[in-house]
């Protein structure tokens, strides 16, 4: 039996100095004061460019980086927006949207933070929101209502705002009218000549905010005309699809809002498969204006949907940032016009 030497077990590193503000102002030869005045942009002290320069060189060089905490107990506040992750499935439109808004609250030096946590609802949220102390809290669906925004205000939350259906007492609202949405789906096909119209309600849990209010729009159109409306649920799977396709002879719809461009593709590939002639048969409608929708034959007809711009929205928060004594402000938003195409 060969015997090997054993071999020595490498030591770890020593483990080094976090790099502080002082090692910056000796490196580039200037004072702490300095280094905070060039590190947090501060505009209000003149400083050359050389100075900026060197600064920064030096923070590089060291491995700096600000310590926010630190920043935060200086300032009395934090510049962290926190945003909670969506709790129920969104579609590029809102994706975009959200992107855009984290984009346009950098440009005012706000660190956007998306909290992704899953099963809290309510004040338990508001609570785990608040723990982060941040300044600003965007909250993108329902779900917070009067006693968390106390909770956030109280943690030190200058602006709070949410973007859903209902205004929540002590916060700034966008209220997003999806009534509007299917009406607009609704009047469209009744003007087209259908009476028999299909509603898709999805499946999925939490998008209930909005199909039934989408529903109540389409019902809304068509007070009095004599057309009616059937609620056809659907989960967002091509089984599903296919298994409403195959019934749809028997229920007799000349005409469907199937709710977004997504959930209108999926069934519309369905009914195609099943022989439904488009839109001879039965007309389709989705909404959102996708890309995509463009690209289909026949071509969807889609409700088109204005959301609030991230700049406008970002304003908004820096604004309330700035001035947090004032009335919440509401705001009505989510404008809806129909982009009438082949398959209606």
């Amino acid at each position: 039996m060969v015997h090997l030497p054993e071999q020595p077990v490498p030591s770890s590193p020593a483990p080094t100095a976090v790099p502080t503000s002082a090692d910056v102002a000796r490196l580039a030869g200037v004072s702490r004061a300095t280094v905070s005045y060039v590190l947090n942009n501060t505009s209000a002290v003149r400083i050359s460019e050389a100075t900026r320069r060197r600064v920064h060189e030096a923070a590089e060089e060291l491995g700096y980086v600000p310590h926010a905490a630190a920043r935060s107990l200086r300032a009395g506040h934090s510049r962290m927006v926190l945003m909670p992750a969506p709790r129920v499935p969104v579609g590029p439109l809102h994706s975009q949207f959200f992107n855009d808004l984290q984009w346009a609250l950098g440009r005012f030096d706000y660190t956007v933070v998306q909290y992704g946590g899953i099963g809290l609802n309510g004040d338990e949220a508001a609570r785990a929101w608040a723990e982060l102390r941040p300044v600003a809290v965007v909250v993108p669906d329902g779900g917070l209502g009067p006693r968390g925004v106390h909770i956030l205000k109280r943690s030190g939350a200058r602006a709070v705002v949410t973007l859903g259906p209902e205004r929540v007492e002590g916060a700034h609202a966008l209220l997003l009218d999806h009534v509007g949405v299917g009406h607009s789906a609704g009047a469209h096909l009744l003007a087209r000549g259908r009476r028999r119209i299909g509603v898709v309600v999805p499946g999925e849990p939490g998008l209930e905010h909005f199909s039934r209010p989408r529903l109540a729009g389409v019902r809304r159109a068509l007070e009095g005309t004599g057309a009616t409306v059937t609620e056809l649920p659907l989960t967002y799977e091509e089984e599903a699809a296919a298994r409403l396709a195959g019934r749809w002879r028997s229920l007799g719809l000349d005409a469907v809002f199937a709710y977004n461009d997504e959930y209108a593709m999926l069934l519309m590939r369905a009914l195609l498969d099943a022989g439904v002639d488009i839109p001879a048969g039965t007309a389709v409608v989705g909404a959102d204006d996708l890309m995509l929708g463009r690209l289909l034959r026949p071509r969807l007809s889609t409700v088109h949907i204005e959301l609030p711009s991230g700049r406008d929205l970002a304003e908004l928060v820096d604004r309330v940032v700035r001035d947090p004594g004032g009335v919440p402000e509401v705001h009505q938003v989510l404008g809806a016009r129909v982009v009438h195409r082949e398959s209606s």
